[in-house]
């Protein structure tokens, strides 16, 4: 077997786990289980194979920073990290216990957590200050901020990309999870974000279109660099990707699962192969 095969196969196999993770938090009052299981991988490529961040390095001001933007899919970056050795598998248990701080939207006092989200549209302007930042500081931290693509609804977006071109910023990436659902309805039934590549690029961005659940796309598209400008990566990507039940539907938004239920999603994870059902890339 070759490198990209094992690599593959690798971070295919913690996808999985985080996935049931993911179910295992929906019967603790509920989640957001499509929005979380869509951007698994994308959470998986980063923080596994791409970027210079690691448990060891929390303290490094030279790691790369990663900033959830949608917030509500914080489920998938509690599996991520407590995967990878962040803090224990077995704190996962205290999601919406009340006594934790694994709840509902991403807070700094877990370690590989940078910083807080909860009103959506607001950590791009975060990332342009951690982008300057790093550049006051001469050091070589890139910055990612993954959005929801409903996400891009919201003003504070399109001034953030308009600021992120005139400073220049091209160690920062915004990577969206075009998933095409917001809540519970498309996104072009509602305010149509389409040619969504075309008017980054008319805000002067670099961008790349890609399989948003494809790890060979994800790591080119997170690897390369720009040279003067912002990047966007426009993962295109399945809600509820990984539980054939659950994939694409507007109706499993917002999930509490009941034992036998998530009995059955986790049957169904492990079944599926990573990566399979692919999302080509959109134009």
């Amino acid at each position: 077997m070759t490198e990209q095969p094992r690599r593959s196969e690798r971070l295919a196999g913690i996808a999985s786990r985080v996935r049931e993770h993911v179910v295992a938090m929906s019967q603790r009052e509920g989640c957001f289980l499509g929005a979380s299981l869509s951007c698994v991988d994308i959470l998986v490529s980063m923080y596994a194979d791409c970027l210079n961040v690691a448990p060891s390095l929390l303290d490094d001001d030279n790691r790369d920073f990663i900033l959830l933007s949608k917030g509500h899919a914080v489920p998938a970056l509690y599996g991520v990290l407590a995967e990878l050795g962040y803090f224990p598998i077995e704190r996962l248990d205290a999601h919406m216990r009340g006594d934790d701080s694994i709840y509902w939207h991403p807070n700094p006092a877990i370690p590989g957590v940078e910083f807080q989200s909860g009103s959506l549209g607001h950590l791009l302007s975060v990332g342009i200050g951690f982008a300057l930042d790093a550049r006051l500081r001469g050091a070589d931290s890139r910055v990612f901020v993954i959005v929801g693509d409903g996400e891009l609804d919201e003003g504070s977006i399109w001034e953030g990309a308009l600021v992120a071109r005139a400073q220049e910023l091209n160690q920062l990436v915004l990577v969206v999870d075009r998933n095409r659902l917001q809540a519970n309805v498309p996104t072009e039934d509602l305010v149509p974000l389409e040619p969504l590549a075309d008017k980054f690029e008319a805000f002067g961005w670099n961008v790349r279109s890609i399989d948003g659940h494809s790890f060979e796309q994800l790591r080119q598209a997170l690897t390369g660099k720009s040279t003067r400008h912002p990047t966007a990566i426009i993962a295109n990507t399945m809600r509820g990707k990984g539980i054939p039940e659950h994939e694409g539907r507007v109706d499993r938004w917002f999930v509490k699962s009941n034992p036998e239920q998530a009995a059955e999603c986790v049957s169904a994870i492990r079944e599926s192969s990573q990566p399979s059902r692919a999302v080509p890339a959109q134009s």
